[in-house]
């Protein structure tokens, strides 16, 4: 069954937490984070992306950039617009996109779990991102981050968030790209992890390599835990019921064609049918749309020769009929010639990324469903690296779990 964890969060005082948060390391690049903390001293970017402290041109793998976060860390934790809760605490964050509110719990879940398979992975890590997020976490002796886990909707967890929600929050703004962030703490988290009890899995849905190099930094720290974990052995999440889950289409450009643009549509036609279309979102699962030299195709996928859950899935359908044989790309985690453009950018950033010659060719996906994940992860496989993406996105910086 799984475990949620109280925790002494180290948090921003309400009238900073605007400025304090940020988006997650993962979504922006060091130049993109440079820009965004530009004239912002309190922002949590110079925790997790310590390198736009550093002149430009330092790898973000230098030993300097992760003794920066580390002392920026100790900087935010010393800082008189911060506070260290006196008691463990559990919450419920809640986000608003477009007017569509999405509701979970904060709060920390265990590495044991996640080692044991209660918590359920559907994607392989980078040994890479793992090493770095790993470092991370051992120089700054904290989670920075939480994770984003889902679960099967449970009745007695929701009634807890319920009433938590009728309350005054501790933290409410919206941040700079419209997205509202509202945050209270739970009355009585002992009842509430309680109830998590009666949960059999917990899924992830967006954090696979921060779930790892907290698994890796646990057992460095701390390789023989035993029957009492210690505080290193959780690591923070917000937990969100499978129906408040938000998942976007996740979609590919290609580099290169392998011939030119007319020849590889002849091939494209006689292999999977490509038509002509006057939309460029697919709108069943099966079909998907490829924009070639100014133009919309729609293209039904083939079902799959192969087996399990997996391969049914549109993104596995996309590179057994498609990308394979059409492109020889097998390997889409490793190969240069693919790239993944997250739904949230829209079929116009597609559009003006092949326009500029930066791609020849784009393909608009159909979203994977949340029981998709959930079946595969239930069947101990692995979705295609890029399957899922969520929004809206978890905020940084405002519930922060150090372990020293």
């Amino acid at each position: 069954m799984a475990t949620l964890h109280p925790f002494r969060a180290l948090r921003p005082l309400p009238s900073h937490a605007a400025r304090v948060a940020s988006v997650p390391y993962d979504v922006i690049s060091t130049e993109e984070a440079r820009q965004l903390a530009k004239g912002n001293d309190v922002s949590f970017l110079h925790v997790i992306r310590p390198e736009i402290d550093l002149p430009a041109g330092v790898d973000e793998h230098d030993d300097s950039v992760y003794r920066t976060g580390a002392e920026n860390l100790r900087r935010f934790r010393a800082a008189d617009y911060t506070v260290e809760e006196e008691s463990p605490s559990l919450y419920v964050y809640r986000l608003v996109m477009n007017g569509r509110p999405q509701t979970g719990i904060f709060g920390c879940v265990s590495v044991a779990d996640y080692d044991n398979d209660v918590i359920l992975k559907h994607e392989l890590t980078r040994p890479v991102k793992e090493d770095d997020r790993t470092r991370h976490i051992l120089e700054q002796r904290a989670h920075a981050e939480p994770v984003m886990l889902t679960y099967r909707d449970y009745e007695a967890v929701q009634e807890v968030v319920d009433d938590t929600v009728g309350g005054t929050p501790l933290y409410e703004f919206t941040a700079t790209d419209g997205v509202g962030h509202s945050v209270w703490k739970v009355k009585d988290p002992s009842s509430l992890a309680a109830a998590f009890e009666n949960i059999p899995r917990l899924y992830v849905a967006d954090g696979h390599h921060r779930c790892k190099a907290a698994s890796r930094a646990a057992a460095e720290i701390n390789p023989d835990s035993g029957p009492r974990p210690t505080e290193v052995d959780y690591f923070p999440a917000v937990l969100f019921p499978m129906g408040n889950m938000n998942i976007m289409a996740y979609n590919r450009i290609v580099r290169r064609l392998p011939e030119e643009g007319t020849e590889f549509l002849r091939r494209l036609e006689a292999a999977l049918g490509a038509v002509k279309s006057t939309s460029p979102v697919p709108e069943t699962k099966g079909s998907i749309r490829a924009y070639i030299a100014g133009v919309w195709y729609a293209i039904e996928l083939p079902a799959s020769k192969r087996t399990g859950a997996a391969a049914e899935l549109d993104v596995a359908r996309l590179g057994e009929h498609l990308l394979e044989p059409l492109l020889g790309i097998a390997d889409p985690r490793r190969d240069p010639n693919i790239d993944f453009v997250g739904g949230i950018r829209g079929t116009d950033a597609l559009e003006t990324i092949v326009d500029s010659g930066d791609a020849q060719m784009a393909i608009s996906m159909f979203p994977t469903s949340i029981e998709e994940l959930v079946e595969v992860s239930d069947s101990g496989e692995l979705m295609p690296p890029k399957s899922t993406w969520f929004e809206p996105k978890l905020r940084s910086g405002l519930l922060v779990h150090v372990f020293d």
